[in-house]
């Protein structure tokens, strides 16, 4: 985002939004990075034997994927002021079809240089991140 636009930032201005698909391979990489090897995130046979509906994306990929609504808008990573979220339903990934999910933001308040963004993420039909917000600094 420009500085000028950033400086004019209000409620209700919608931020670019984005879709990705995650495969089981993404799962196994995050899994190295995070080095979250819970079989959850890899195993249908385990995701079963706990009653699971299927394999998990780590809840941890989701949010870090939503906070790019974030960075990709403010462009400056080092501006964000505080992130959260509640995770409300699991994102399972297919082993053949993966599982699309798509992100989004509002700006929600602006207050003091502060802009408050509150942050959606869903999978089919289904918000996967709850009460999802962020703040940054506009200037």
């Amino acid at each position: 985002m420009n500085p000028e636009a950033r400086a004019h930032a209000e409620a209700g201005d919608e931020l670019p939004g984005f879709t990705v698909t995650l495969t089981r391979a993404d799962l196994v990489r995050y899994a190295g990075a995070s080095t979250d090897f819970n079989p959850i995130h890899w195993s249908p046979t385990a995701a079963a034997a706990l009653g699971l509906p299927g394999v998990l994306a780590h809840g941890m990929l989701t949010m870090g994927m939503a906070l790019r609504v974030v960075t990709d808008w403010i462009g400056d990573p080092s501006r964000i002021v505080s992130y959260g979220v509640r995770f409300t339903n699991p994102v399972v990934v297919d082993e053949q079809a993966g599982a699309t999910v798509s992100f989004g933001g509002t700006v929600t308040a602006v207050a003091e240089g502060i802009a408050t963004l509150t942050l959606t993420a869903t999978c089919g039909e289904q918000k996967v991140l709850g009460a999802a917000k962020a703040e940054v600094r506009l200037d």
